[in-house]
């Protein structure tokens, strides 16, 4: 009989450990692994996830969900940030005529400057809508968007400015063309190697650098 209730004792005690063994287990921290959103710039919330302090979320205007265009990699090479909700007609415009992402389009007042101005025609020495010659349309667009007062005419204006490489051109920036002996024509610089000025032909256009006329007769890119 004591045999048989020390076995039924020792059975027990073992029972016992166990469970004791196991309840110290499933009382330790669990390691919580966050998730992102299999998508990029999935808004969709994920259920049971939270926000720790410190770490990136819609506030960072660089997060997903603030409704910023592009990669922040983008963002940060292009120097620009655009936004789905302020983009306008004229943005979409333009990023067609550039050739340009529309988030990379931030600088409203030149649009529209230029949006003013198209098709202006030519008139030597003009210096407004009624017509305007090439480094007329420089001045008043400078002034006007930049608030920089340039020089009247292109050889002034290029002799005035600080000489950089075509590699380095920045919005605002002065090209330079030789179309009738020495310095003779001048427009503003875009992007994407597109540049607005007022032609002969066809009064204020955009163009391109790589267009064969202007390639042939470019002479310099400047900036004051």
């Amino acid at each position: 009989m004591s045999k048989i209730v020390y076995i039924i004792s020792a059975a027990f005690l073992m029972a016992s450990c166990g469970a004791t063994k196991s309840s110290q287990s499933s009382g330790a921290s669990p390691t919580i692994k966050r998730t992102k959103p299999s998508v990029p710039g999935d808004p969709r919330f994920i259920d049971g996830i939270s926000m720790t302090p410190g770490e990136e979320g819609p506030s960072d205007p660089n997060h997903p969900n603030t409704g910023w265009f592009g990669s922040p990699a983008e963002s940060k090479a292009a120097g620009v940030y655009g936004n789905i909700e302020n983009s306008t007609e004229l943005h979409f415009k333009y990023a067609v005529l550039l050739d340009q992402p529309v988030e990379y389009l931030t600088n409203l007042s030149l649009l529209q400057f230029i949006e003013d101005w198209y098709g202006t025609r030519y008139r030597f020495g003009g210096n407004t809508k009624q017509g305007v010659d090439c480094s007329g349309f420089t001045c008043n667009l400078s002034n006007s968007v930049f608030g920089k007062t340039l020089p009247r005419t292109a050889r002034e204006q290029y002799e005035a400015a600080q000489k950089i490489p075509v590699e380095y051109l920045q919005e605002g920036d002065l090209v330079f063309f030789n179309t009738r002996g020495g310095v003779s024509h001048v427009g503003i610089y875009l992007a994407n190697n597109k540049f607005v000025h007022a032609s002969t032909s066809n009064g204020v256009i955009i163009s391109d650098l790589n267009e064969e006329y202007y390639r042939k007769r470019f002479i310099g890119a400047g900036r004051l």
